[in-house]
């Protein structure tokens, strides 16, 4: 009890990243047993409620700590450093709090100003579906008296049991067969919401990124946040995109940088030779493509100017940061030798947990053909 209140005073007055340094031995200590048994990190998510993080994202004006992007993905790689799946559970809900905030600072956009207010106030965990809402939508939205009858299941919930709201949309198809995605937030204590329990997955296995199913919800019309053109960028997505990827690969970034860590302890236990040195310069190389790209991607979100062209940018360092930092865990891996083989050593876990950073969007080849048709000068209003 008395390092809960140490680390909520430090909160009152530490920054976003002197927190996470404080909380990541204790999510050390466990990381592992959360992925040998499949488990969520319920734990480790009050270690975060109680330290001020889930709402540090939110402007100090409306209750929360204040912090920017650039403190959120050093916050999000230093908790990979300690737990891989905190860390990228917990950026679901950073990001879906850092959009709203950039657009209340940045567009003076009065509309988010409530949701912010509530996170501050009653510490609400957001929840999003990248798998399942990205441009093209999924689920359907049925048009009755004063709103729409949601059916729709949701995958790659990340933290979905610890969730309060669930930033999501559904697809209504009108009468000349024209297809919209209305986007709005589902309680996830309604009665018509459910959590399937799916995830049972090579990496990230403490995420708890289980199955959302939502059938026959009702959201009234004032409850849409915003419709777009299904299958198509609109603008609150090029926002999106371009805020929350930085948040997101921070945390694959700091996987890769603690498998580094691992492998040099290993290999330091005996004696270096030529072809130890070669795997280690090869594995640091890589690390700082990695981390330059990725430093890119937080430049990119600092202009605040989100567009087809900051979305560019940042899936262009997406790319880089998931090629690098895989390679650097695949040398990490092999520096350290039969040795990193051993779950003990932690190394391993590391090696799944890291393949997670092929899966997010913009995957290798949208990215590409997005790459490409803007250095070409072609539409990219429906690569995703």
């Amino acid at each position: 009890m008395a390092h809960t209140s140490s680390i909520a005073d430090e909160a009152s007055s530490g920054g976003a990243v002197d927190i996470a340094h404080s909380l990541k031995p204790a999510l050390a200590a466990r990381a592992a047993e959360f992925d040998e048994n499949d488990t969520f990190v319920a734990e480790n998510y009050k270690l975060l409620k109680d330290a001020g993080l889930v709402h540090i994202g939110v402007p100090r004006e409306l209750g929360g700590g204040g912090a920017e992007v650039a403190e959120l993905a050093e916050m999000l790689r230093v908790l990979a450093h300690g737990c891989s799946s905190t860390a990228l559970a917990f950026s679901m809900h950073t990001h879906q709090v850092a959009i709203p905030a950039w657009r209340w600072r940045y567009q003076k956009a009065a509309a988010v100003e409530p949701l912010l207010k509530r996170i501050a106030a009653e510490e609400l965990i957001l929840l999003s579906s990248g798998g399942s809402d990205w441009i093209g939508g999924s689920g359907d939205a049925t048009k009755v008296e004063g709103g729409y009858r949601i059916n729709a299941r949701k995958v790659f919930t990340s933290g979905a049991s610890a969730g309060d709201i669930l930033m999501t949309g559904a697809i209504h198809r009108g009468e000349d067969g024209s297809a919209h995605v209305i986007h709005f937030g589902a309680p996830m204590k309604a009665a018509e919401v459910r959590i399937i329990d799916t995830w049972k997955a090579l990496g990230m296995r403490g995420t708890g990124s289980n199955d959302v199913a939502i059938e026959d919800l009702f959201v009234p019309d004032a409850g849409v946040a915003f419709s777009r053109k299904a299958g198509e960028w609109h603008p609150v997505f090029q926002i999106i995109a371009t805020t929350a990827f930085p948040l997101i690969y921070a945390v694959y970034l700091g996987v890769a940088e603690s498998a580094r860590d691992i492998a040099i302890h290993l290999a330091k236990k005996k004696q270096p030779n030529e072809s130890s040195m070669n795997l280690a310069g090869r594995m640091d190389t890589s690390l700082r493509a990695a981390q330059l790209a990725h430093q890119w991607m937080v430049k990119i979100v600092e202009r605040n100017s989100p567009s087809a062209e900051s979305v560019n940018e940042v899936m262009i360092g997406r790319s880089l940061v998931a090629e690098h930092a895989i390679k650097t865990v695949e040398l990490a891996l092999e520096l350290a030798g039969g040795a990193g083989f051993y779950r003990s050593n932690g190394l391993e876990q590391r090696f799944r947990d890291i393949q997670g950073a092929r899966f997010h969007p913009l995957q290798q080849g949208p990215q590409a053909r997005y790459a490409g048709a803007m250095a070409l000068g072609q539409s990219v209003n429906s690569i995703f």
